[in-house]
């Protein structure tokens, strides 16, 4: 009778324990990521039930005056929106003039790398821009930064998503072609909103319940309204569009995630406000982006494509960023 190798049955043995631990190591990993997808999916589960009228809208072809919901939601109900986020936020000053100082840091390495991935896939630079360096930092980083981090992690989220929402409407704006004359510099409304909350935080200065009041009437109805658009253009985009919006969307999705994790996550910052901003920059292509280049470009069918699929394939892996993350 042949005798066995020892050599051969020690290397069989080796992988026999390697595989048992991956199986075993596989299924924990499994079971501590399925409660966060039940979990994320009843968080997201309105944005989705929202986007779908506005699919089923467009795909009735209801009436829907799309110019005159992309401009107010640009120059009325998210500048409200801000301004009250930035005036009622209970942060200290240096934490928050840490998340900002990174937030700003992110998304500058967010605009500089994809600007060079647009160029490697021979995009325009300057009408996708927007698209590929902003995050979706508030009706999809809110919910999912506060489930992820608890009260911490709300907290961050709005100051990321005040600085996000400032660059966005003065310089990211400034980016997209057409745009002279019509909207940023010192007439832009979310600048004025930005400046007058930052004063009346420096200053202490009380203000009106009926202002308050206003901003969180005209703020609250910013979301739906982003999203529905988003929704009845979805409904309307061409399939050649699509694959090109895909290709937006998957760079968008890398940038924020090598932004976010790489760079982010070495900064001397608290674990949970870290964390959070790794997830705030990785999040999808942000609606607001969607509804500039539909009103100053030509190419919203493929932003509205970068968003539809950056938004899917996130929802899809998100439980797992989430899980990472914290």
């Amino acid at each position: 009778m042949r005798r066995p190798d020892p050599a051969r049955w020690l290397q069989h043995e080796r992988v026999t324990r390697f595989a048992s631990h991956f199986y075993y190591s596989s299924r924990l990993v499994m079971i501590s990521v399925i409660p966060v997808y039940l979990q994320s999916a009843y968080v997201l589960a309105p944005l989705v039930a929202i986007i779908s009228i506005g699919v089923f809208w467009g795909k009735k072809d209801y009436p829907f005056a799309g110019q005159f919901v992309t401009v107010l939601v640009t120059t009325v109900t998210t500048p409200a929106l801000v301004f009250k986020t930035l005036v009622t936020t209970e942060m200290g000053g240096e934490a928050l003039f840490e998340i900002v100082g990174a937030t700003v840091l992110g998304l500058l390495l967010c605009a500089l790398l994809g600007g060079l991935l647009l160029k490697v896939v021979k995009m325009p630079v300057r009408p996708m821009l927007q698209l590929v360096s902003f995050p979706n930092a508030g009706n999809l980083g809110l919910p999912i930064s506060a489930l992820a981090f608890g009260e911490v992690g709300l907290s961050t989220a709005i100051a990321f998503f005040a600085v996000t929402s400032f660059l966005t409407h003065t310089v990211g704006v400034r980016s997209l072609p057409n745009t002279r004359g019509a909207v940023g510099g010192w007439k832009s409304p979310i600048l004025i909103a930005s400046l007058a909350a930052v004063a009346i935080r420096l200053t202490g200065l009380p203000v009106p319940a009926w202002v308050m009041e206003t901003a969180s009437m005209l703020g609250v109805v910013t979301v739906p309204l982003m999203l529905l658009s988003l929704g009845h253009a979805l409904a309307l985009i061409p399939a050649t569009s699509l694959r090109t919006g895909a290709v937006m969307g998957v760079i968008r999705l890398a940038v924020g995630m090598v932004v976010g994790f790489g760079v982010i996550g070495m900064l001397p910052m608290d674990p949970a406000v870290a964390g959070t901003l790794a997830l705030q920059l990785s999040m999808p292509c942000a609606v607001v982006s969607y509804m500039y280049v539909r009103r100053f470009t030509d190419m919203q069918d493929v932003a509205a494509g970068a968003v539809l699929v950056s938004t899917l394939l996130f929802l899809i892996y998100v439980p797992v960023l989430m899980w990472w993350a914290a």
